[in-house]
């Protein structure tokens, strides 16, 4: 058997190819690899997309027009590891515009209702400190924040 890794598919009500162009405008390392639209034979409309293949930051994906019977929640959410608090903040800002929405502890739901994680690369880090009041001084700074901050992070696990 041969694979070659992992492609995650994405379910669509109509919106694949928007999406597709959507992420790979957020994602360094991305492009739309290929369309796939329907033939006479359907289910859809002929010429109406199917799905979208695309890469998002060097990650394969299928945007797949299913239809209305599924939707995302927050089960399932992809993590972007930052940084810097500049990569945090272009992440937090661009999947939020237009319909996205901030949630806690860096999560966030983009205008198609996906879940991401925006997180800074040393929380985990701070947060597993082998000193137990540094590791809660940082929990406490991340659980009181939407878009995290990572200097905030760093004064808390400080004592600052």
């Amino acid at each position: 058997m041969t694979t070659d890794g992992f492609t995650t598919c994405l379910w669509f009500d109509g919106q694949a190819e928007e999406a597709a162009r959507y992420y790979v405008s957020v994602f360094e390392n991305s492009r739309v690899d290929r369309v796939t639209r329907h033939t006479a034979a359907g289910p859809g409309p002929e010429g109406s997309v199917l799905a979208v293949e695309f890469t998002a930051n060097g990650q394969r994906f299928v945007a797949l027009n299913g239809g209305p019977q599924f939707t995302f929640d927050e089960a399932i959410s992809f993590q972007i590891i930052c940084s810097d608090q500049r990569e945090i903040d272009h992440y937090w800002n661009r999947l939020t515009e237009n319909g996205g929405a901030g949630g806690p502890c860096g999560w966030l739901k983009d205008r198609y209702g996906v879940s991401w994680q925006v997180v800074y690369d040393r929380l985990l880090t701070l947060m597993s400190d082998p000193d137990p009041e540094k590791a809660a001084r940082t929990a406490r700074a991340m659980m009181s924040m939407g878009k995290l901050d990572a200097a905030a992070l760093e004064e808390a696990h400080a004592g600052e």
